[in-house]
């Protein structure tokens, strides 16, 4: 019995002391800290995070942390949404290990001026779809035709080509950038307003962007580009690896600041 008594209280010993090493051990992070990164997406002008969802879901599915912000677009000025905007990035992203962001037309410039104002250490990749970084002909085409447009929404007033616009003021960015352009309109006025291919709203000359990485073409309307699978795609390959992947449905161009 004594010695059954002393194997007992060998194995209880053990058993103790392993329960120690495991409480004085440090916790792992919990699952979301390890090595996942964050994504901010910000919509287009008249949009809301809605139209961005498609591309939440796919990026998702490929193991980033989403944050599908939402902006009030049509009803203030560009320096108040650009506040609005940074004030959602800090609240979700502040302590994210690294952040990328993904935006759609009216939501590059936006995104341009958050990291414009303030440097972030955690600042990853940006990919813009169809942005409109030398302002657009169509709006200024509202600007001239349109009665009180600039006032009912003044992003529109920003959105011009002038050099003094919202649009032409930003700075070149200092972070690795990847832009995509879409070259199928149903638009009448492409051929009368934009100075080669555009996607109906935004010509693929303005789409370009000084600095920028990497930039691609795809055959996409300005509406659909944010939808398609295959732009998703090159979406991730970009926030992975810094580049677009090369494929059949995607057209690069060299990279050049626009006119």
């Amino acid at each position: 019995m004594k010695r059954a008594g002393g194997v007992a209280f060998l194995a209880f010993a053990s058993l103790a002391g392993l329960a120690a090493l495991l409480r004085d051990a440090p916790a792992p992070p919990p699952d979301d800290a390890r090595g996942v990164e964050d994504v901010v997406l910000l919509h287009g002008l008249g949009r809301t995070d809605r139209a961005m969802q498609p591309l939440a879901d796919a990026l998702t599915r490929a193991g980033f942390r989403v944050h599908n912000l939402a902006y009030p677009s049509l009803a203030e000025e560009p320096a108040e949404l650009v506040a609005i905007a940074a004030q959602q990035i800090d609240a979700c992203c502040a302590q994210a290990e690294r952040l990328h962001f993904v935006t759609h037309s009216l939501g590059g410039l936006i995104a341009r001026a958050v990291l414009a104002q303030a440097p972030r250490p955690n600042l990853g990749r940006v990919v813009m779809l169809a942005p409109p970084n030398s302002g657009s002909e169509y709006a200024d085409l509202v600007r001239a035709t349109s009665v009180g447009s600039a006032e009912r929404i003044p992003a529109i007033a920003a959105l011009g080509t002038d050099p003094a616009s919202f649009a032409r003021s930003l700075p070149p960015p200092s972070y690795p950038v990847g832009v995509i352009a879409g070259t199928r309109t149903v638009n009448p006025l492409d051929p009368l307003l934009l100075a080669g291919p555009g996607d109906g709203a935004v010509s693929v000359a303005s789409a370009q962007l000084a600095g920028m990485s990497d930039f691609l073409t795809v055959d996409a309307t300005h509406s659909s580009i944010r939808r398609r699978a295959d732009v998703h795609a090159q979406v991730i390959a970009f926030l992975r690896t810094g580049a677009f992947a090369r494929a059949p449905s995607a057209t690069h161009a060299a990279v050049a600041p626009a006119p």
